[in-house]
């Protein structure tokens, strides 16, 4: 029997790895930096046409695109003359689980179906543990869901007990743990004693499912508009949802739409401290997942991660919990949707853009999540006051994360930060360049890093040269 302490399962976790999710990462690597991303994606995942077959086969995707007809007019009052862009919503809620992490499971858990795995394994504390228990019990295969839901007091999160409530009512196994390093361990342990497929959120398999979000939205705005859309509104967390639905824009010929990434600011909080772990109120779609999953995506559970979110962004913002929570509710009244929070980040931040925007524009909300028991902003907001968080209306700009959600008092108070793009990419750099002991970087990884960057090789190889003079 195989020693089962942490240190000998983590020494193990290449081998693991490899038998779980049956990629074999070395074979992209160009011995430096960086590695074919590319050609992972296209000889590892699937083609278009095979994903819109696989998806179809368990009611995945041709999700609704709703024109939010009142919201835009609310809008169009607060913008200036001519501004004011009718702003759209892609209603991922109709996925069969309720959120666009259908289509990452979907591709996942077809291809485990394919290789011959008995079941599947995710490490997830958000809607992916659904969507992967949704798909499973589709196909036929066991599935157990690794969360972290507990801080040290023993005290769980409503939105993450909801999401096992779904996992466990689609007929997975749920492994609930406290906030710490055991999260990975306990999963790489579960995968090498099943044998299971690693249904990561970071494979190929994961982020080609979302491809289809792209070119769907891509296709629904131009037969609703008679244009492409001008941009879109995409929450950012471990960068998957960015990559995916830029990627299939790309392939649907979207070459001029804006990628706006959108993340709660949670500035301050620290997604792996005891202390700030019940603080979220609500658990993705934040900062905290947000910049580090930007400038260190590799940082997964897999070697190397597909969803690079820093080669798609057009610009990053960011807006406040109380923000999040005001347009849940305005979408609710205004529109008759009742959808969860975390999926309305996007559209909060899309709100204020569409203010500066040409009435004759057109910008998408990518997405929205299912909501009820804890995912409803109700539950959301009385566990904040019982961690001794401060809970009013009043001005956004009042908000500190951890401490006080501030609840705008009208809709003129939703506003967006701008976060420095170029800040990330020296972040990302810097990162990059501290995982290696190489002082002279070859070509190959000046163009890689260039792809990641979006930055010209010149600007490249002056940034690396700055961050190695001040080492």
């Amino acid at each position: 029997m195989s020693n089962t302490s942490y240190q000998a399962v983590i020494a193990r976790k290449p081998e693991i790895i490899r038998k779980a999710t049956n990629i074999d990462y070395a074979a992209f690597e160009s011995g430096g930096i960086g590695f074919d991303y590319e050609r992972m994606m296209s000889q590892v995942a699937y083609s278009l046409d095979k994903i819109h077959q696989i998806q179809k086969e368990t009611g995945v995707g041709n999700t609704p695109l709703l024109e939010l007809k009142n919201i835009t007019a609310l809008a169009r009052q607060l913008a200036g003359p001519g501004k004011g862009a009718r702003i759209f919503i892609k209603d991922e809620a109709c996925n069969p689980s309720g959120s666009f992490k259908a289509r990452r499971a979907s591709v996942s858990v077809y291809h485990a179906k394919q290789h011959g795995y008995k079941g599947v394994v995710a490490a997830t504390s958000g809607n992916f543990g659904a969507a992967i228990a949704s798909q499973a019990a589709m196909r036929g295969l066991k599935s157990i869901i690794v969360q972290e839901v507990y801080d040290s007091r023993g005290i769980g999160q409503p939105e993450i007990l909801e999401k096992t409530r779904a996992c466990e009512a689609y007929g997975a196994e749920v492994i609930q743990l406290t906030v710490g390093p055991e999260l990975f361990y306990q999963f790489l342990l579960v995968l090498e004693q099943t044998g299971y497929f690693n249904a990561s959120l970071y494979t190929p398999f994961s982020i080609c499912g979302i491809e289809t979000l792209g070119t769907e939205i891509a296709e629904q705005v131009l037969a609703a508009t008679g244009r492409k859309p001008d941009a879109v509104v995409v929450t950012h967390a471990g960068g998957g949802n960015v990559t995916g639905t830029a990627r299939g824009l790309q392939r649907a010929g979207c070459d001029n739409t804006q990628i706006i990434a959108a993340s709660v600011d949670l500035k301050g909080l620290h997604m792996a401290s005891d202390i700030d772990f019940n603080r979220k109120s609500f658990t993705t779609g934040h900062t905290g997942f947000g910049m580090p999953f930007a400038t260190s995506p590799d940082r997964a559970d897999v070697p190397r991660n597909a969803a690079r979110p820093l080669r798609y962004m057009d610009r990053y913002v960011t807006i406040t919990q109380g923000e999040v929570f005001y347009v849940t509710e305005m979408l609710a009244v205004l529109e008759g949707l009742e959808r969860g929070p975390a999926g309305n980040t996007s559209l909060t931040a899309a709100f204020a853009l569409a203010q500066h925007m040409g009435r004759d524009e057109v910008i998408v909300v990518q997405e929205t999540e299912y909501t009820g028991a804890g995912k409803h902003p109700s539950p959301q907001l009385t566990f904040a006051k019982k961690n001794g968080i401060e809970v009013r209306r009043g001005n956004p700009l009042e908000n500190v994360p951890g401490k006080a959600i501030i609840i705008p008092e009208c809709p003129g108070q939703i506003n967006i930060k701008d976060i420095k793009l170029d800040s990330v990419r020296q972040s990302y750099l810097r990162n990059a360049l501290g995982s290696i002991d190489i002082r002279v970087l070859r070509p190959q990884d000046i163009e890689f890093l260039a792809a990641e960057t979006r930055l010209e090789a010149a600007s490249v190889e002056r940034k690396v040269s700055e961050i190695q003079a001040g080492r």
